[in-house]
């Protein structure tokens, strides 16, 4: 039987790229989307793919009134919270692509998701190569005790830093925190060139025309440096092999899970 999805954002830029790998799956089917500016049409129409019979609501409520198994997560920040908790209300596990939300954020969404035992899948970045700089990350944490992260981002990106770097910084804390030669608080001059503080890491977020998504981190020892780094072209191809995966791997979770490695074999 397919797995019956809900994608919220579907005619957006990952959004759009996603749908149309769901039209070609055979064992996935697109039952509802979720896209204000198109509501009331099928997404087939605007995206041009005659495969997608699915009608476009414009909220996540209306859109999970047709059953679900996933629910994919793709829009906004400021709606992302309240579409997940809707579709774990409705008894949907979850596949979140929306950056921007927060520790205690998703400490809400787990506490729901264990409440009604369904998963919740919060990846950062669907590319394979941004999962194995936050793999590569973790690894040279345990063994170099400094480093700082560099967000990279186009200027209309609206949420600083990315989901990436956030996912980045929360792994690597949980490894160890990096230690700093001169506390923060006793920086001579401009206290802010110094960074944000993120899970204990220094976040520096550029977001300027060139840049479409990239994350770096920086590890420092004696007379040596290590860079680890991940970019992104203009295409959202990268991410819909890593989307798929999730989508048809999280209903074997329960609670928030972070990152895509959580249903990768290494």
């Amino acid at each position: 039987m397919s797995l019956k999805l809900c994608l919220a954002g579907a005619t957006g830029w990952a959004g759009s790229e996603l749908a149309r790998a769901i039209a070609a799956a055979d064992d996935l089917a697109l039952v509802a989307a979720v896209a204000r500016r198109h509501a009331g049409q099928r997404l087939g129409d605007v995206l041009g793919e005659r495969r997608l019979a699915a009608p476009i609501f414009a909220s996540a409520a209306e859109a999970l009134a047709q059953p679900c198994d996933v629910f994919v997560e793709y829009t906004h920040p400021d709606a992302a919270k309240a579409n997940i908790l809707a579709a774990l209300a409705h008894d949907a596990h979850v596949v979140v692509g929306t950056s921007g939300l927060t520790d205690e954020d998703y400490a809400q969404i787990d506490a729901v998701a264990r409440e009604h035992q369904r998963g919740v899948l919060a990846c950062g970045n669907f590319a394979l190569t941004a999962v194995l700089l936050i793999k590569f990350a973790e690894m040279a944490a345990k063994l170099i005790p400094q480093w700082e992260l560099i967000d990279y981002a186009s200027a209309g990106k609206p949420d600083a830093p990315s989901g990436t770097v956030r996912e980045l910084a929360t792994r690597m804390g949980k490894v160890r925190q990096p230690q700093l030669e001169v506390p923060l608080e006793q920086t001579v001059g401009l206290r802010e060139t110094r960074g944000g503080t993120l899970a204990g890491s220094q976040v520096h977020a550029l977001r300027l025309p060139g840049f479409v998504i990239g994350a770096e981190a920086i590890f420092g020892l004696p007379d040596q440096t290590l860079t680890i780094r991940h970019n992104a072209g203009s295409s959202a191809k990268p991410y819909v092999d890593g989307a798929l995966l999730a989508i048809r791997k999280v209903s074997g979770l329960v609670g928030l899970h972070r990152g895509l490695d959580a249903v990768l074999e290494w």
